[in-house]
């Protein structure tokens, strides 16, 4: 739903300012299908809403679901027929962590990522990335469950799209709407310097997550096309500026390629990278899920880097895969929507959703 232009239609009409929030509360609280869930408005608002404003921005096109019920991830198709995706990942702890998309493909063009090969052809809107969160609100509904955490790690840059996804990320923030935590709430860029600055000066107080991947510029120039414009020197002196001001810990994800990026001597250079903010550093060590254009390193070597990096003083983690059975890295399901491969819709997959914990 588009709330600024609900916002404006209730003007125009003259209508009393609380329709907007009880319009926000069938959406983001209650979670409602359509406009007659606005149980609160008349038939004729209702009517004139419906005809103005759409109540969902995004269709589903299918929905697959891992064996485990860990991970679920849906493609949507946007008004304008572009295909996005986003992800559910659902933690053993209970947390309930959306990866939401901000474009429809990407320009960075990272070597090992999907959604690289797409190229970007868009921005989406503040309600295209909201309503990616809204949809596994929805669908955890019936077990009385919701999203926790967010992330924006799927499709895109945010930070190519800074505007519309602050907006969005305070929108869901909101005491009156779904009311998410903006300590829940990440933004992962692949090092855009301005927008780790702008952020710093941002009163939302979302966490930072950096795609590093490299510690020397050496390495990262090899997959990374964006250490061009901004160079590892440019990248950590932007961190600096960010943690002086904020004081927040810097998520830095570091996924291993085997024979790329995975040696002793890459974690020594990580560390010495991180060595003059160690204190609000922390590293997620990632496996890769294969888009053919590397091979993941094995699970023994990661631990073996996890445990470099601590050697050295920097903190590290080996983080949980999800999804790698689905196609879950960010773009694998949009490119398989593009070459043709049908999956099961939503309804199909909830029915024989199996999760462990539940």
């Amino acid at each position: 739903m588009d709330i600024k232009a609900l916002k404006a239609l209730l003007a125009e009409r003259g209508e009393p300012a609380y329709r907007l929030a009880q319009a926000k509360r069938a959406f983001f609280v209650e979670l409602g299908a359509d406009w007659d869930s606005v149980t609160t408005y008349g038939k004729p608002l209702r009517e004139a809403c419906r005809e103005a404003i759409p109540w969902n921005t995004l269709k589903e096109v299918k929905t697959i679901v891992s064996p485990q019920g860990d991970t679920v991830k849906t493609l949507f198709e946007c008004a304008d027929g572009q295909k996005i995706e986003a992800v559910l990942m659902r933690h053993d702890d209970g947390r309930n962590t959306v990866c939401a998309s901000s474009q429809v493909g990407c320009a960075m063009a990272c070597a090992f990522c999907a959604t690289g090969t797409m190229g970007l052809k868009r921005n989406l809107s503040i309600p295209e990335i909201v309503e990616q969160v809204i949809h596994f609100s929805r669908f955890l509904k019936p077990t009385k469950e919701y999203v926790t955490n967010l992330v924006m790690m799927g499709m895109g840059e945010p930070f190519h799209n800074y505007d519309n996804v602050i907006a969005a990320l305070k929108q869901l923030n909101d005491k009156d709407g779904l009311n998410l935590g903006a300590r829940h709430m990440s933004i992962s860029t692949c090092g855009i310097v301005p927008g780790i600055l702008k952020l710093a000066d941002e009163p939302l107080q979302v966490n930072l997550a950096i795609s590093i991947h490299a510690g020397t510029d050496e390495v990262r120039d090899k997959f990374m096309p964006v250490n061009k414009a901004y160079p590892l020197a440019k990248l950590m002196d932007a961190v600096h500026v960010y943690m002086k001001k904020t004081n927040r810990k810097v998520m830095f994800e570091y996924l291993l390629l085997k024979g790329i990026n995975d040696h002793k001597s890459d974690a020594n250079a990580l560390a010495r990278l991180l060595a003059h903010d160690h204190r609000l550093s922390h590293v997620n060590v990632i496996k890769y899920h294969p888009t053919e254009a590397f091979d993941p390193t094995a699970r023994e070597e990661r631990i073996a880097f996890v445990e470099w990096l601590e050697e050295r003083g920097i903190s590290a983690t080996h983080r949980v895969t999800f999804g790698e059975d689905i196609d879950a890295a960010c773009g694998q399901l949009a490119v398989q929507e593009e070459n043709g491969l049908v999956k099961q819709g939503l309804d199909a997959v909830r029915a024989k959703r199996v999760r462990s914990n539940v």
